[in-house]
């Protein structure tokens, strides 16, 4: 019993939701963090929620039938960190990153979802951040290039080189 304890402490100090099982976050807890040229800024989900909000339903090619996504549109969070102009690069937890160019956002599209059918999602819903597109909306949404952009597990953002 000792050893499993002593492997758990470790699981929670190294990062445990990733081993044991979906873990959400607290309204508190750092989700994402934009480095902008004015500077670094970190983002909880309560930060995150008090920007303008979206919600949608579609269907995604990585889930089964209709989900309704809620979270802030990419332009909105951007545009509070101060990145502006140029491209974003997005990074997932496990370092997965997309280059997104800011003059393909529009002012709604897409969203950092932070709520999957009304609830947080865990790190193994893909979450707590995923960036979405409304894909039965139009034709335009469903591209490989957007389903690349489609980051789960987001954590940062940093202006693209």
């Amino acid at each position: 019993m000792t050893q499993f304890k002593l492997a758990l402490c470790a699981a929670s100090f190294l990062g445990a939701p990733f081993a044991f099982g979906p873990a959400i976050a607290s309204e508190s807890d750092v989700l994402m963090t934009v480095i902008a040229p004015a500077g670094q800024h970190q983002y909880s989900l309560k930060d995150l929620q008090a920007l303008p909000q979206v919600s949608f339903t579609t269907t995604t090619i990585w889930t089964k039938g209709e989900q309704e996504f809620t979270g802030v549109p990419l332009s909105a969070l951007l545009e509070d960190a101060g990145l502006t102009t140029g491209s974003a690069m997005a990074t997932a937890i496990n370092d997965y990153a997309v280059e997104i160019p800011l003059d393909e956002i529009d002012e709604n599209f897409p969203v950092v979802a932070y709520h999957l059918n009304g609830k947080p999602m865990s790190i193994r819903d893909k979450g707590p951040l995923w960036i979405v597109y409304p894909y039965d909306q139009s034709l335009d949404f469903q591209t490989e290039v957007n389903y690349s952009r489609s980051i789960w597990q987001l954590d940062r953002i940093v202006q693209a080189e």
